[in-house]
C-alpha cells in the first residue's frame, strides 16, 4: 500500500465523517464502571513490600459496553444500550455517568442477584500499580434473560446496526447471543462482535464479522485449528479459521502496532496503524468496533471502516485509561496524516 493511497483514503475519511451523524447503533453486552485512583508513590508500606499510593484524584468512567456506547455518541452516532446491572450504589453511579454524557440508561435491567461490575485501577502517572475487580460471572437467570430479549425485540427494528460486546461477565450466553444474531439477520441488520477469547465460537455463528485483537484471535482460532502457531506469520490461517468458525465471509483482526488484517470474501489486506504515541491500550477495542459500526451503518466499504477505526484507535491509545474518541480529536489526528 503506497503512501499516496493512504493519504487519499485519509482525506476521503475526513471528508465523509458527517455520514456517521445520527446513525443508530444497538449495543448489547456486559457493562461496567471504571474507577481510577491517581496519585504519587513516594514510599513503601511498612506492613509489606508494596508501594503506597497517595491518592490525589479519583475519576469514574464508563467501562466495557458503556465505553462502546460513549464512543458511538462522541463520534456523532446514537446508541441504544441494553445491559444488566446490580441493585447497588455502583448502578446508580453508572446511570448518573450515562446521563452526564447524554446516554440513556432506560434499558439497564436491574438484577438483585449480581453486583454491578466495577474495575478499580491504581495509577501513578502513566503506570498501573494494580487493578481490583468487583464482579460475578454467573449466567443470567431465565427471568432476567427474557427481559433482555424483550428489550432487544422492541429496539431492533429502530436501529441501523448491532454490536454484540462480550466480556464474559455472564450476560451473553449461547442462547441470548444466537437469538440476538438471528433476529438481527432476519431484519437485515449487520451484527458486529467484539468476542471474548475463551467463549465458544458457536456463540457468534452467523454474525457479520468479529473484531478480535491478537490474543483473542489466536485463542478463538485454535478452537477450529489447534495447531496454529503463535507467530504473526500465521495470521492468515487465524483469519480463515475464525471465518469458518462463525460462517462469515469477512473478519478483522487487530494487531496493535502491526495494524489490522482485513479478510473479505477471499482477499486479505494489511492495513497500517496510525498511532504515534501509545500510553494505554485500555478500551482501544471498544473504539475500534464503535467506529466500524458507524461507518458500516453509513454505507462505507469495510476497508474504509477499518481505516476510520485505526485512526480512532490511534487517538485513544495516546491517552491514559478508558476514554472515548471525540470527533474533533479524530479530525485533527487524521489531518496530521
Amino acid at each position: 500500500m503506497t503512501k499516496q493511497t493512504i493519504k487519499h483514503t485519509a482525506q476521503w475519511v475526513c471528508e465523509h465523517l458527517g455520514d456517521l451523524k445520527n446513525k443508530k447503533v444497538l449495543v448489547v453486552g456486559d457493562i461496567g464502571l471504571d474507577i481510577y485512583l491517581m496519585g504519587d508513590v513516594k514510599r513503601l508500606s511498612p506492613e509489606a513490600p508494596v508501594p503506597i499510593l497517595d491518592v490525589q484524584k479519583e475519576d469514574a468512567r464508563l467501562g466495557l459496553a458503556a465505553n462502546v456506547a460513549h464512543n458511538i455518541q462522541t463520534l456523532g452516532g446514537q446508541c441504544h444500550l441494553i445491559s444488566v446491572v446490580g441493585e447497588d450504589l455502583a448502578a446508580k453511579d453508572l446511570q448518573d455517568l450515562l446521563k452526564k454524557h447524554s446516554l440513556s440508561s432506560f434499558d439497564l435491567i436491574a438484577d438483585a442477584g449480581r453486583p454491578t461490575t466495577r474495575k478499580m485501577r491504581l495509577l501513578t502517572g502513566q503506570h498501573h500499580l494494580a487493578r481490583v475487580d468487583f464482579e460475578k460471572q454467573h449466567a443470567l437467570s431465565e427471568k432476567i434473560k427474557n427481559l433482555v430479549l424483550e428489550r432487544i425485540q422492541k429496539v431492533l427494528p429502530t436501529v441501523d446496526i448491532v454490536i454484540l460486546q462480550d466480556y464474559a461477565k455472564g450476560m451473553l450466553d449461547w442462547e441470548l447471543a444466537q437469538q440476538l444474531i438471528k433476529k438481527s439477520n432476519e431484519l437485515g441488520k449487520k451484527v458486529l462482535v467484539d468476542p471474548y477469547r475463551s467463549t465458544s465460537l458457536t456463540h457468534y455463528k452467523e454474525a457479520y464479522l468479529m473484531t478480535p485483537n491478537k490474543e483473542e484471535s489466536w485463542a478463538l482460532a485454535r478452537q477450529m485449528e489447534p495447531q496454529i502457531p503463535d507467530t504473526l506469520e500465521a495470521v492468515d490461517a487465524v483469519g480463515k479459521a475464525l471465518m469458518k468458525g462463525i460462517h462469515s465471509e469477512q473478519m478483522v483482526v487487530t494487531l496493535g502496532s502491526q495494524g489490522m488484517k482485513l479478510f473479505e470474501k477471499g482477499s486479505v489486506q494489511a492495513l497500517p496503524t496510525f498511532a504515534q504515541t501509545v500510553f494505554d491500550v485500555t478500551g482501544a477495542g471498544d473504539t475500534v468496533i464503535a467506529a466500524m459500526a458507524l461507518a458500516l451503518a453509513a454505507g462505507w466499504s469495510l476497508e474504509k471502516a477499518c481505516y476510520l477505526a485505526n485512526f480512532a484507535a490511534g487517538v485513544v491509545v495516546g491517552k491514559v485509561g478508558c476514554v472515548p474518541c471525540e470527533i474533533s480529536e479524530l479530525v485533527a489526528f487524521i489531518q496530521k496524516h
